[in-house]
């Protein structure tokens, strides 16, 4: 195969490896009672602490709106809160609630076995491996100028 193929391959067997492997985080997410944006986003505020609105989008590569959407309807559940930057009008967090935060307290850790047992075909050494390695697909793909 030459490296145009290779390339090609490559990128299947990612996208392959991904859909399968969200397919089984999604389903466990949902069981668990959220949504995939709503179980994302309760993530990210859980371990990283409070995180202006502007920022979750960039972090969580989804639209505003369906931010707002997911912003929204986990303040209605009370898991997380709106807070007003007192340094800049203009820049408001979410933050997790205790509510929040003691929902996570009891869905991730069964959550990262799923996450462990979708993983489990790979040794420590090899995650390792393919950690740099997509990491490195990721960054070169930010460089790319179309």
């Amino acid at each position: 195969m030459d490296n145009r193929e290779l390339s090609l391959k490559l990128f299947v067997v990612l996208s392959k490896a991904y859909k399968v492997a969200m397919d089984h985080a999604v389903k466990d997410m949902k069981k668990r009672g959220l949504s995939a944006s709503e179980f994302t986003v309760l993530e990210l505020l859980y371990h990283k602490g409070k995180i202006p609105l502007q920022r979750l989008g960039e972090k969580l590569l989804v639209t505003s709106g369906s931010i707002t959407y997911t912003i929204d309807k986990l303040e209605q559940k009370g898991y997380l809160k709106r807070v007003a930057s007192p340094e800049d009008r203009r820049v408001t967090y979410a933050e997790i609630t205790a509510a929040g935060t003691e929902l996570f307290d009891q869905l991730f850790p069964p959550h990262s076995e799923v996450i462990e047992s979708i993983m489990q075909g790979l040794t420590v050494e090899e995650k390792q491996i393919a950690i740099t390695l997509i990491k490195k697909i990721g960054f070169s793909a930010q460089e790319y100028k179309p």
